[in-house]
């Protein structure tokens, strides 16, 4: 899920739609949902869907179920390749970051990859409404294939980080824009199993990146693990692609879909027009409020008078000054609104988006620095290591289509979620006892198997619970805005745990080691290859030992205390049946759909 558009009207080419919102009477377990200003329930298809989702509706009328079934199969494809560049990625950050002598800045780029992967959808969310699904997955693919080559060809850290936002900020909108595009072929009832399933390709991607990973680490290098999938992530995309293009041609010559009509704008007034669309000051003043905020946790440490220098200083100052700035411009001068603050004041959808981001921001703080504590501490292999690792989103993956089929079969997300939430509490209450240097890994695999199991009821609930109160017209918009507080969890959570590994981790490490080896402390730090060299048994090596697990536990603790607040989101949540609503209201989507 990703960030959303504004809830402001959209100029070009469709005027603003879907005001109106019904009401409930005051009951807590009325069903609450926005419909449009044509009270033709779900299944109305008038002016008030945007060009983009009118052509999607238009595709999904024509063609055939063995076209539907193939669509999924292009789309599956790019899901896996994604999935496995994804991991090859994750393999190989530590190693890389270690090579520019700055292993603790491993977070700096994930800390600017969340936040702009976070906010970027909310604007993806108008291109795809507007223009189509193509144009928005495509802009994303660039993006992300950018990244990859900045990643392949970089001399630096600061290059290498550029490339790492660029990467995840299209990897994420190209995740995002796949899960649009499965809302618009799946009906509410049967859409958490079709988007489960396209989400399994991350089972076999585990298991196939850990030793590729290891393959390119070993024999050839990381340029080649970036440089090759440029190439096989754009080869697998064109099928998919080409297929909604020829399925939107033949809808314009079978009459549904009009020609799209010029706007008779120059370069530059098409470029002020989008610009006040898209609200790109408000992207950029809510950006770079949560930058400024959070990378001072993991800059500070390297700052040469730390928490006192001006930089420093003047980061924390802009960060506090851009938010209320953003506010206040969102709220009284933005033509056209970034953040839709319409559907913030919505139970479900606020509640959906709350727990989707505390989740995150629990989840980052204790598995921010996990990799590198399982290679360092527990000695694990690149591929063990990230066996365990990927143990949590390994068990959501496959858990998440029966869960799926749950929701289907009962149409209840409400009380599913709540199924979720002692097996979450218990999963990270154990982070605490069992994240330690003596444990096994099969205990630590164990605890990932119990929070992944936990955080699949949450992330499949709380995705189906953003979409039920709305139309097709928005789904773009809530699937987006819940990517925004996710981006944004994430992204703090990082820098929680980058400020305690930054902060704490190098005065553990300089009390610890013997005197002899002290001066060296920093240079320890920032070298993960050089940690692991130590031998068992040695003082240096116990202070490496010790020192990672005194951080480890304050970060597990520190997310730990954070879970009972995603109780209370669900609880905000009305109790909506989602198959009674398509039975009262017809189908969310139109067409041959699942």
């Amino acid at each position: 899920m990703a960030v959303t558009k504004s809830d402001e009207n959209i100029a070009h080419p469709v005027e603003a739609h879907l005001d109106s919102e019904k009401g409930n009477g005051g009951d807590p377990h009325a069903q609450e949902v926005y419909h449009s200003s044509s009270n033709d329930g779900f299944d109305s298809d008038h002016n008030e869907f945007q060009e983009g989702v009118q052509r999607v509706r238009a595709i999904t009328t024509i063609w055939s179920k063995s076209t539907l079934w193939s669509f999924f199969a292009l789309l599956y494809l790019i899901s896996f390749v994604d999935y496995l560049q994804n991991g090859i990625d994750s393999s190989l950050n530590p190693y890389i970051t270690s090579s520019f002598g700055a292993h603790g800045l491993l977070n700096i780029a994930s800390i600017l990859s969340t936040i702009i992967g976070g906010v970027i959808p909310l604007t993806i969310a108008k291109v795809i409404d507007i223009w189509g699904r193509v144009q928005g997955f495509v802009f994303m693919l660039t993006v992300c294939v950018i990244g990859m080559i900045l990643k392949a060809t970089c001399q630096n850290i600061e290059t290498y980080v550029a490339g790492s936002v660029m990467y995840w900020t299209g990897h994420i909108g190209v995740l995002y824009v796949i899960e649009v595009m499965l809302s618009d072929i799946t009906t509410l009832r049967n859409r958490m199993i079709l988007i489960g399933l396209s989400g399994t390709p991350r089972i076999a991607s585990t298991f196939a990146s850990a030793p590729i990973g290891q393959l390119f680490y070993t024999h050839s290098n990381f340029r080649w693990a970036f440089g090759a999938f440029a190439f096989i992530l754009v080869g697998c995309s064109l099928p998919a692609m080409s297929l909604m293009v020829v399925m939107s041609r033949k809808a314009k010559k079978e009459g549904l879909l009009k020609p799209r009509a010029a706007s008779g704008r120059t370069w530059i007034e098409s470029f002020k027009h989008y610009a006040v669309q898209f609200d790109l000051f408000g992207i950029f003043l809510i950006s770079a409020a949560l930058s400024f905020l959070l990378l001072p946790f993991s800059l500070a440490a390297y700052a040469p008078n730390g928490w006192s220098t001006g930089y420093i200083i003047a980061m924390i100052v802009l960060g506090v000054l851009f938010i209320p700035a953003f506010y206040i411009w969102e709220r009284n001068f933005a033509p056209v609104q970034f953040l839709p603050f319409k559907y913030l004041k919505q139970g479900t959808i606020i509640g959906s988006c709350l727990l989707y981001g505390i989740m995150f921001l629990s989840t980052f703080t204790w598995n921010g620095y996990y990799y590198s504590y399982l290679l360092v501490v527990h000695r694990q292999s690149i591929t063990n290591a990230l066996y365990i690792l990927n143990a949590y989103s390994l068990t959501a993956t496959f858990t998440a289509p029966i869960i799926g089929g749950i929701i289907s079969w009962t149409g209840d997300f409400k009380w599913t979620a709540y199924t979720g939430v002692p097996i979450m509490l218990l999963g990270t209450a154990l982070l605490i006892p069992y994240r330690s240097p003596d444990a096994s890994p099969g205990v630590l695999a164990v605890t990932q198997l119990l929070v992944g199991l936990g955080s699949s009821f949450f992330t499949t609930c709380s995705s189906i619970a953003i979409m039920a109160p709305v139309t097709h017209q928005e789904i773009a918009v809530v699937n987006a805005l819940a990517g925004l507080f996710g981006g944004v969890g994430a992204a703090i959570g990082y820098a929680i745990a980058g400020g305690l590994w930054n902060n704490i981790l190098p005065t553990e490490l300089n009390n610890r080691l013997p005197e002899a080896a002290k001066e060296t402390s920093r240079i320890i730090f920032a070298n993960i290859t050089m940690q692991m060299e130590f031998a068992d048994g040695t003082p240096e090596r116990q202070a490496i030992v010790d020192s990672y697990a005194h951080v480890m536990r304050l970060m597990v603790i520190t997310g730990a205390c954070l879970m009972p607040l995603c109780v209370l989101s669900i609880f905000v949540w009305k109790n909506i049946n989602i198959r009674k609503i398509e039975e009262e209201r017809g189908k969310q989507t139109k067409g041959n759909v699942f």
